[in-house]
């Protein structure tokens, strides 16, 4: 085990890197910033000087991959992006998602109208202070939008230079096809982690045709880190957190995986960071595996 692990220096450059839509390298341990609004990610965080400095630690430690959306908050969580690293350091790709709105803590209500995702990549653009969007991400599909209306105004979005790659969020493996029919769809975010994986499937798709996988909760691992589980066992073995481990098992898992582990809190977000230095064995990865179910 690397004595690096538990320290805050290792940089997520150590999680090795990825391609995403060709063009935007990105270190594959990346940030979500979901975390850094109030509770049931509404209104504004509780403690807005580490929200802002857990943002600016993040690109200190190599974190070069930001996910927000305009919901988190709602627009709280691209605000406070834009506030703390404005004008953004060169090579630091920022994805938002569109799609979701919100009618308090806790709720969530799918719209993919065109022309509300037209007013929503230009507010966006605003609040984040950028001219085009690196990845622009279809939050949901909306069940009462035909997926051509959403997809395709994304991708006149994209031709008039608003947006420079689309991704998608939440589909099954038929409705990523389905959207990569309309237009060329670079990520897939779907809830994924070491005890929750359903979507093992879309992740072997992505897998096979050089698609960004942006697992969410992926620490959330629930039972298996209780004081005593088997995930607390393995991580008091290694040297490492749960936490890490976890992370680390992702970071193993597949080649296009790109954890956006989220915090408010800069000592948990160097915790993080630090998993990009824990080297799982073939054996631990497997008995993880296996522990896991």
């Amino acid at each position: 085990m690397s004595t690096q692990a538990a320290s805050p220096s290792v940089n997520a450059a150590a999680s090795g890197t990825f391609l995403l839509g060709g063009d935007l390298q990105v270190n594959r341990l990346g940030y979500g910033a979901m975390q850094i609004t109030g509770p049931g990610i509404w209104g504004p965080p509780a403690n807005r000087d580490e929200a802002l400095a857990v943002l600016r630690r993040a690109v200190d430690l190599g974190v070069n991959f930001i996910d927000t959306a305009d919901s988190y908050g709602p627009e709280v969580s691209e605000d406070l992006i834009a506030e703390a690293l404005y004008p953004y350091p060169d090579g630091l790709v920022i994805a938002t998602k569109g799609g979701l709105t919100r009618q308090g803590p806790g709720q969530w209500t799918a719209v993919g109208r065109a022309e509300y995702l037209r007013q929503q990549v230009e507010m966006s653009l605003r609040r984040l202070r950028v001219e085009r969007i690196d990845l622009y991400q279809l939050h949901r599909i909306d069940p009462k939008v035909p997926v051509e209306e959403s997809i395709g105004e994304l991708r006149a979005l994209q031709e008039e230079g608003k947006i420079r790659h689309i991704g998608v969020s939440e589909v099954s493996v038929a409705e990523l096809k389905q959207t990569r029919s309309l237009a060329e769809i670079v990520s897939v975010q779907n809830r994924y982690n070491l005890a929750d994986r359903a979507a093992e499937d879309v992740l072997d798709y992505a897998e096979r045709e050089g698609i960004g996988f942006i697992p969410w909760f992926p620490i959330a691992t629930g039972e298996l880190a209780r004081p005593g589980g088997v995930l607390d066992e393995a991580s008091k073995r290694h040297g490492s957190s749960p936490s890490q481990l976890a992370l680390a098992w992702l970071l193993r898992r597949s080649p296009v995986m790109l954890p956006i582990p989220g915090t408010s809190s800069v000592a948990h977000l160097e915790e993080n960071v630090a998993a990009a230095g824990v080297t799982l064995t073939d054996a631990e990865y497997d008995d993880l595996v296996k522990v896991a179910g």
